[in-house]
């Protein structure tokens, strides 16, 4: 121990404060625990502050941008419609990031949560260190959650710096580029390439699969790639980029298709190939808290790691790496500690892209549903069919569910169109309470909405379709 470093005893200890700490956080202070979060960022965490929130508020502004340069409606024209892109920067950080950081800070004060700012690493299994820009501190704890994030793939030959940038660095950008490379098509280069593209911005994907936004079904992403071709988005597939050089002014990127070496030269380059755990610098292994070859942290059905009083949530486990599976699992968690009987169900977790139209899906797909030994059939109906979808000029798209056809048990659903981020949570509850295709079709939805859409979709599945 250091001279003169006094050891302070804790009870619960969350570290990071991200969307899966601070909830973890807010729900063990509500259960009785006393609470000490230790973050060495910023409140609210990349999600918040550099990640979901900043890119949805971007999205939002391009989007609204966009239609006022080009109204979708007959008899509506702008003239000599003005970007300000330091002014949207500035609304984003202020008026969105801050209020909700700002939010969060005054929730855990009122649940008395208790907040140190540093960087937290085990030092063996019932103390942990805490250090910051004055030194550091030794906390003695009863029960911990590891609640640290992930952080940007840096790739070879494209180191991070002035002009290749990770998502934090591209959506904090002072300027808005003339000319973007997007290397990786999942879902956050593609709603990345969406917001530049919509304000100006000349944008191209490098994708190294044969095609963007593998996760989601093809019948989907093609709504998606039909808007990125009329927003003159270039996406070039199987293509393996090899290197960046930069200047001062621009950087050329290298990459290779069919084994043909070709370049590109753009203002700025992003590199979205995934994220990998925040648990390097945990001390982890000093404590014996096993991982696997990925560095991602083995739990439990109640997220225990292999020290019982260590848990482990969010994008440092296996599974996917989404804000709402860490705050669910953060729920689980704080609710283990204090002796609830809980455990993780990961029957259905949404999932949704911002894209032009957005995409959605939860559950299972068919082909899924059948490995699993269901006899698995799917119901599709078009957003064409929807008034809604046609008073608001957003008619692209398309809403599938897979259901049991013995039963009619609903087992999941993909969405591509308007609002698809909030219709799927629909899908997601009829999965989570065995409803089937009738219990869907027989509940009253109000007209004219998009909603309507999910209840048109149940009743192909039966048989006895009314709009198509």
């Amino acid at each position: 121990m250091v001279v003169g470093d006094f050891e302070s005893n804790l009870d619960t200890v969350v570290i990071g404060a991200g969307p899966g700490g601070y909830i973890a956080a807010i729900r063990a202070a509500q259960l009785g625990q006393t609470v000490t979060l230790i973050e060495k960022g910023e409140i609210g965490g990349t999600c918040l502050n550099v990640g979901c929130i900043p890119s949805k508020a971007l999205i939002e502004a391009s989007h609204h941008y966009s239609r006022m340069k080009d109204s979708p409606f007959a008899g509506i024209q702008a003239e000599q419609v003005s970007l300000d892109f330091a002014d949207i920067q500035d609304w984003k950080d202020n008026q969105v990031v801050r209020k909700l950081t700002d939010g969060v800070e005054f929730l855990l004060k009122k649940n008395k949560v208790e907040v140190i700012q540093g960087t937290g690493y085990f030092m063996d299994d019932k103390r942990i260190r805490v250090m910051h820009e004055f030194g550091g501190e030794t906390y003695t704890f009863k029960h911990v959650i590891i609640a640290t994030g992930s952080s940007p793939i840096e790739i070879p030959g494209f180191k991070f710096g002035q002009r290749v940038l990770d998502s934090t660095g591209l959506l904090n950008l002072a300027e808005l580029p003339k000319r973007l490379v997007v290397i990786g098509g999942g879902y956050i280069g593609s709603e990345l390439a969406g917001v530049f593209a919509n304000f100006g911005t000349e944008v191209t994907i490098l994708e190294s699969q044969n095609a963007i936004l593998p996760n989601f079904d093809k019948k989907m992403v093609a709504f998606v790639e039909k808007s990125f071709k009329k927003m003159h988005v270039k996406i070039e597939t199987n293509a393996f980029a090899k290197k960046a050089v930069s200047t001062d002014e621009q950087v050329t990127v290298v990459y290779e298709v069919d084994g043909e070496e070709r370049e590109i030269i753009c203002d700025y380059v992003l590199v979205s190939v995934g994220r990998k755990p925040n648990t390097s610098e945990l001390g982890l292994e000093r404590v014996g808290i096993k991982m696997d070859d990925k560095g991602l942290v083995i739990i439990d059905e109640r997220c225990q790691t292999s020290l019982e009083n260590v848990y482990a949530i969010g994008d440092i486990v296996p599974g996917v790496a989404l804000a709402h599976k860490a705050s669910y699992e953060a729920k689980v968690a704080a609710e283990a500690i204090s002796g609830e009987n809980v455990s993780l169900d990961y029957q259905a977790i949404p999932a949704v892209c911002f894209t032009e139209p957005e995409l959605a899906a939860t559950g299972l797909t068919k082909v899924e549903a059948e490995k699993m030994g269901y006899t698995a059939s799917i119901a599709e109906f078009p957003f064409q069919g929807n008034g809604r979808a046609l008073s608001m000029g957003k008619t692209e798209g398309l809403i599938q569910i897979v259901s049991d056809k013995e039963t009619g048990e609903i087992l999941g659903g993909q969405i591509a169109g308007v609002n698809a981020s909030d219709l799927i949570s629909e899908i997601t509850l009829a999965i989570e309470t065995g409803a089937t295709l009738e219990d869907i079709a027989l509940t009253i939805h109000p007209h004219p909405t998009i909603s309507e859409v999910v209840m048109e979709a149940a009743e192909v599945g039966l048989g006895l379709p009314m709009h198509i």
